[in-house]
């Protein structure tokens, strides 16, 4: 895999994904109690081999850059190396990126510059395991110029997706971004073909491309180059190259979410609660998920009640009651607490115990999680400080408000406290 090169597309604004993406890009959103979104593809980059990743970043990239440089650090002896292109503007580019190809293009000349046969097209928001190197030898072994990572949808998923027909020897004959109406129906296809059972096939019967690419260096800097007004690969590389290009697609049968949204956020990572059928497992040996390493100590739980729950590194519990959550690291959560189907991202630092117990003798509120409070259903962003007898139960059932000014959303039903809120003692959300 040493002339394969990477390119891991940081996403947009992340609006989907607000109030999570106020302050950071959406590969740096935190998962499961300790990694960060952006830890899976350069994870799966490692683990295939492939040593040369570049991350095209815009928005918010501050603490994108900083867990990148602090994570990912490559020996001296090796050409690898794991580096951040933020978004910038030049004479000849006065604008920010456009699209997913204008982001790529805008680096050409950088990544014209490697040695490589195959660029591979990644997106930084993204849950799965993948070997890469399957994928790319795919590539190899039947002669495309584009490969496209695909996987069978049910119609509830499929507008959100690139939708594809192949013909009998997996070339990509159509290519639809995000169709409805007529336009969805006509994208049906029969996905026994693909491996699945019959009922497999009758509940999924589209086939959605990941927005996982591998493309020939030729083919890709051509395409560029020739059409400078294509912006995004999915809406307009990709559909156009189909009638001149061989474009392959190749059958994805593993776990895979795309986290695009504060539901799908949610439910991603309380399904990694579930023991012994998690649907993605951070626990392979083989196939480790890296990180920042913290040196943390680990959690100090004293007269708890965890059941299905994943706690975090430096956390200290006390007499609480946790059931299908995940507690990030060095969360501080008081006597009596109940936290139910919630997820607590953890903080960014301690703090001091004298400055904890100023706090209390002063009527403020400390970090972490106060006494006698219960939380469910919810989304807890870092450095929260939530008061004693709070109570976050979405109490009237509202499915969508914001009141950052308060210091929480409601996204789908689902209560977010933003990232350094303060809700005071005796609050009822």
């Amino acid at each position: 895999m040493k002339n394969v090169l990477a390119i891991i597309l940081g996403g947009g604004q992340g609006s989907r994904l607000y109030p999570l993406t106020k302050t950071r890009a959406k590969p740096a959103v935190p998962v499961a109690g300790k990694y960060r979104l952006i830890d899976i593809p350069v994870s799966n980059c490692i683990n295939s081999g492939i040593e040369k990743i570049y991350i095209l970043t815009q928005f918010n990239s501050a603490s994108l850059n900083r867990h990148v440089n602090q994570a990912y650090r490559p020996a001296s002896y090796s050409d690898g190396f794991v580096e951040i292109l933020a978004a910038q503007q030049t004479p000849d580019s006065p604008e920010w990126f456009q699209g997913t190809a204008d982001a790529v293009r805008r680096y050409a000349w950088l990544l014209e510059s490697w040695d490589v046969s195959e660029y591979l097209i990644l997106s930084g928001d993204q849950l799965y395991s993948m070997d890469y190197e399957k994928f790319v030898k795919h590539h190899r072994d039947t002669g495309a110029d584009i490969t496209l990572s695909v996987l069978p949808v049910d119609q509830k998923k499929a507008t959100a997706f690139g939708l594809l027909k192949t013909d009998e020897n997996g070339r990509i004959v159509k290519f639809l971004e995000k169709p409805k109406g007529e336009a969805l129906e006509e994208m049906r296809v029969d996905t026994t073909k693909l491996g699945l059972s019959s009922e497999e096939a009758k509940f999924s019967p589209f086939i959605a491309s990941m927005g996982i690419y591998v493309f020939n260096k030729k083919a890709m800097m051509k395409l560029l180059a020739d059409n400078p007004d294509h912006t995004d690969f999915g809406k307009e590389i990709i559909p156009n190259a189909i009638n001149s290009l061989n474009v392959q697609a190749y059958l994805f049968s593993d776990y895979w979410e795309d986290i695009g949204t504060i539901e799908s956020f949610y439910q991603a990572n309380l399904d990694l609660t579930r023991h012994p059928n998690a649907a993605f497992s951070f626990y392979e040996t083989k196939k480790p998920i890296y990180t920042r390493a913290r040196y943390l100590p680990p959690s100090k739980v004293h007269d708890c009640k965890i059941k299905d729950s994943i706690i975090g590194e430096g956390c200290i519990l006390d007499q609480a009651t946790v059931n299908n959550s995940v507690v990030g690291i060095r969360m501080h959560i008081d006597a009596n607490c109940i936290i139910e189907d919630t997820l607590l991202m953890g903080c960014d630092f301690y703090q001091p115990q004298e400055d904890r117990a100023a706090d209390l003798e002063n009527d403020r509120v400390p970090m972490g999680i106060g006494a006698n409070t219960v939380i469910r259903h919810a989304i807890i962003d870092k450095n929260a400080h939530i008061g004693k007898n709070v109570q976050i139960i979405n109490k009237d059932r509202i499915q969508d408000v914001n009141r950052e000014d308060q210091g929480y959303c409601i996204c789908n039903g689902i209560v977010v406290v933003v990232k350094n809120a303060v809700i005071p003692d005796n609050t009822i959300i």
